[in-house]
Parts: C-alpha cells; structure tokens; sequence
C-alpha cells in the first residue's frame, strides 16, 4: 500500500528546512540542492512541491510571517485587559527567544536579497498591525485625550522594528526583560492608565 503523505505538512519541513540552509549558508547557499539535502528529499522530489526556487523561497518566509501572526491571533482572543494584550502581542514580534530570532535572521538575509535584486519592498504586515493595535486601544477608550493614532501608528512601528534589531544583535543588552520594559513604557506614556472603565 502507497505510503500517504500530508502535502502541508511537507511543504512546511521543506520551507524549515530552507530557514536551517540560510541560517547555516546565507542567501548564496540557498540552492534547491542543498535544501532537498536539509529536508532528506531527492531533487524530484523537492521539484514535485515547488517548482522554483522562488516559489520555494516565497513559500519559506510567508510561513514565517504565518507563524507570528498565528501567535498573535491566539493572544488577541484572550480575555485580558487591553494594554496586557497589546504587551502580548507586540512582544511576539521581537524577537526575544531562540525560535523568534531565527525567523528574524531568516527574515532579514531574505529581504535584504530580495532589494538586492530590485524586487521591491516586502510587506511584512507589521506597520498594518501597528495601525490595527492603535485602533483597538482608541476603541477600548485607554488612549490619552488628544493622541494622534496615525502618529503614534508610526512611533510604535519604528520603536517596534528598532528593538528588534537591537534584540537580534546585541542580545546580552537587550534581554527579554528590557525589551518588555522599553514596550510597556511606551504603552503607560499613550495609555490613560484605565483599562475598561477601572482604574
């Protein structure tokens, strides 16, 4: 009897696999060859899920970005007071642990190829989130009187993408704690210090 095999679930240790070859060999031994080798598949076999390397490689970081909103969405349907959730969730795309920084090395070797070759800019989604958690705040009545959500939509982005970077390559400065104090900080300067009415 064949042997059934779960397509998704294939694709998803071939995309693994392609992380572990661009964390090991950067974006210039990212070849299907040496993926196919990562993953244990013959180069038939690899072809037989992606057709390219580029929709390989699109397929690698969509998943990474799958997997923080993934996170993010299980925080969002917690019953929790709505600066907790925001700290929540805004600390899963820092990258304060093992797992969160390898998609963030894997994130960054790939975008920074991908402007090499002029493709453009990638929309990672976070600026559109930074917006959404703006809004959720002003919706929740926690914002302080007179905040410009659109301004501040852009600080959070920046001071967001800021610690990140910092996260990634000065770990021993910027532990988890600090980055956890740095983002609550910002968010008691915008926030009323109420959370639904309650002080």
């Amino acid at each position: 009897m064949p042997k059934l095999v779960d397509h998704q679930k294939r694709k998803e240790q071939i995309a693994r696999a392609t992380w572990r070859v661009i964390l090991k060999q950067g974006m210039e031994g990212t070849t299907v060859r040496n993926i196919a080798k990562e993953a244990n598949l013959s180069l038939g076999s690899l072809r037989h899920y992606f057709s390219s390397q580029d929709d390989l490689l699109a397929y690698a970081m969509e998943l990474v970005k799958e997997q923080a909103e993934r996170r993010i969405v299980s925080i969002a349907s917690q019953d929790l007071p709505p600066q907790e959730k925001v700290l929540k969730m805004l600390l899963e795309i820092v990258p304060t642990n093992d797992e969160k920084m390898a998609e963030m090395e894997v994130w960054l070797t790939f975008t920074a190829h991908h402007k090499h070759k002029n493709q453009g800019p990638i929309d990672d989604g976070i600026f559109s989130g930074m917006k959404k958690i703006m809004l959720y705040l002003e919706n929740e009545n926690v914002l302080k009187e007179k905040i410009n959500t659109d301004l501040e939509s852009e600080k959070l982005y920046a001071l967001i993408d800021g610690l990140a970077l910092h996260a990634l390559f000065d770990r021993d400065r910027v532990t988890s704690d600090r980055v956890e104090a740095v983002i609550r900080d910002y968010l008691q300067s915008i926030c009323s210090g109420q959370e639904n009415g309650t002080s």
